[in-house]
């Protein structure tokens, strides 16, 4: 895997847009409501992923995991010397492709080992951006897809659920992180009335506020794991008029602070 990493983070450090994240840490990341708003795959390539409240789902290193869409999950990213992974985040019309297929219930969440052709895949795909326009990236994700889904993770065509109207909102609200984002200007953007959005938010057990709210920290949340950005800026970007808002925020969500986070990438 040790080749793989290496490909990963160089074309990380390039600073150029990249239809993946990369997350590496050398201590030990325990991340509280962790935002997964849509489907995620992350192929761990060194440490141990653990997830949930009592870290029931392990994830060593040369394996991979695919979780649903889910509004927080407990996480520790455990490093063997280091952590690192590589994470492909799905749209949901990247599942269309499986309509015909899918039956069953629908998973929370499966995994696997990286063998030979998935490894083989994914280095494909970390070099994809790199002499390829992002309009083609999609198509590479789906092509992921339906690698797993031939070679036995069927799950995958099942995994999915059409999104829900939180997550639609938070689709919106990522789009643009600074912006007032209010239940009238969210309605329009819908184009139904604000009693209608109230009435399915409620339904669903979630606010406004709320929302806005995760999808800011969430965005938050991924600077802070891969970027350099000093912390004020990341508030900025987040739409905080202050650091000390923002740090306060994310640490009643997550957890941690960012600057505590940021640590854990680099030797003291």
């Amino acid at each position: 895997m040790k080749a793989l990493i290496d490909l990963a983070k160089r074309l990380s450090e390039e600073g150029n847009p990249l239809p993946y994240a990369v997350v590496s840490s050398l201590k030990e990341q325990h991340i509280l409501n962790a935002p997964v708003i849509k489907p995620l795959l992350i192929f761990v390539l060194a440490g141990i992923k653990r997830l949930g409240k009592r870290g029931e789902i392990v994830c060593p290193g040369g394996t991979f995991l695919f979780l649903s869409n889910a509004p927080n999950i407990d996480m520790r990213n455990v490093p063997d010397g280091e952590y690192f992974a590589v994470l492909v985040e799905f749209d949901h019309r990247d599942f269309d492709q499986f309509r015909s297929w899918a039956s069953g219930g629908n998973p929370t969440h499966f995994q696997g080992d990286i063998d030979r052709p998935l490894e083989m895949a994914l280095r494909q795909f970390i070099e994809f951006p790199s002499y390829a326009p992002p309009a083609l990236w999609s198509t590479r994700k789906q092509e992921l897809l339906k690698l797993l889904y031939v070679m036995g993770y069927e799950q995958v065509g099942t995994l999915v659920e059409p999104p829900s109207v939180s997550h639609r909102l938070h689709d919106i609200v990522i789009q643009d992180v600074q912006a007032n984002w209010t239940l009238s200007r969210l309605a329009d953007r819908l184009a139904i009335s604000e009693p209608t959005l109230r009435r399915k938010l409620k339904a669903e057990g979630v606010g406004v506020k709320t929302i806005v709210s995760r999808a800011k920290l969430g965005y938050g949340l991924h600077l802070v794991q891969t970027t350099l950005e000093p912390i004020g800026r990341i508030a900025e970007h987040c739409g905080y008029g202050s650091q000390s808002r923002f740090t306060d925020r994310f640490k009643a969500l997550f957890g941690v602070t960012p600057t505590e986070l940021r640590k854990t990438r680099f030797q003291d």
